[in-house]
């Protein structure tokens, strides 16, 4: 019994360490080696990761402990940093169906971030998001800030032109107040054409999406969240760039600046009905 307990425990530490189809187990070692300020974090399945705080990317300026869930545990707040104040957001695609728009704003809501499209992650298809025309409608007529993204699988500098393409013909004519952010993924538990992307590579295809966007008078952003940050990006190439960071922990964790934090996912330990967001305001 005391065997298959072992084997058990091995098992679900190996399928949670490779869990995003990634073996960050070299570069982790090649991290611990190296000079510089050490850091440790936790992904979504509580697995600690460590890595080495880069000198050379702007540093987070808000105060973690700061942020708090209210008691009802329904939104986060900030508190006791006079610098900085949030505001709350969502951000939705055609997956969570239809949106009560003038309900979101009445619970204060203040922005939204849609996703305007996406590729395939095997086919490798681009796509507009079907409800992408009709959300957009309906969060600036009740009021909304409204920003992009689009869940990108580009291989290449290429494709990831084409995808930048794509946000700007959909977004032509509508208000976006807030950033247009290039959204790479790897999938977790099932083969991906991302799968062989390199670091370096998600890297190229994040600049040239944003210097695109941004030729074209948007604001360009990225989203990442912590392994992103310690293992696939070049976080120094992307610092001109608005970072849209993910992390489900009670306050997040990561060393370097962003200023919107996606904090807890849908159906998640808060049971949202949609992921939920803040932006990061510094005080004048």
């Amino acid at each position: 019994m005391k065997k298959i307990f072992l084997l058990l425990c091995v098992f679900f530490m190996t399928a949670s360490l490779y869990a995003y189809d990634r073996d960050y187990t070299e570069i982790q070692k090649k991290h611990s080696e190296s000079s510089g300020q050490k850091f440790l974090f936790r992904d979504v399945f509580g697995t600690e990761f460590k890595t080495v705080i880069n000198p050379e990317v702007p540093a987070v300026q808000t105060k973690k402990e700061c942020f708090k869930l209210n008691k009802a545990k329904t939104h986060m707040t900030y508190t006791g940093d006079e610098n900085y104040r949030i505001r709350l957001g969502v951000d939705i695609s055609r997956h969570d169906g239809e949106v009560d728009w003038k309900k979101l704003k009445k619970d204060g809501i203040d922005f939204v971030i849609l996703r305007c499209g996406f590729r395939g992650y095997q086919s490798g298809k681009l796509k507009a998001d079907e409800n992408f025309q009709k959300n957009i409608k309906g969060a600036v007529e009740a009021g909304l800030d409204v920003g992009v993204y689009i869940f990108s699988q580009a291989d290449s500098e290429k494709e990831a032109l084409e995808e930048a393409a794509l946000v700007l013909k959909e977004i032509k004519g509508h208000k976006i107040t807030l950033p247009v952010f290039y959204d790479p993924e790897i999938i977790r538990d099932d083969p991906a054409r991302s799968d062989n992307i390199t670091g370096e590579q998600f890297t190229k295809n994040a600049i040239v999406f944003c210097e695109a966007v941004k030729k074209a008078g948007y604001i360009p952003g990225v989203y990442s969240n912590m392994l992103w940050e310690a293992y696939e990006f070049d976080m120094a190439k992307l610092k001109d760039y608005v970072i849209w960071y993910a992390d489900y922990e009670e306050q997040p964790q990561s060393p370097y600046a962003f200023e919107f934090w996606q904090y807890a996912e849908k159906e998640g330990d808060i049971k949202a009905p949609y992921d939920l967001d803040v932006q990061i305001i510094k005080n004048k």
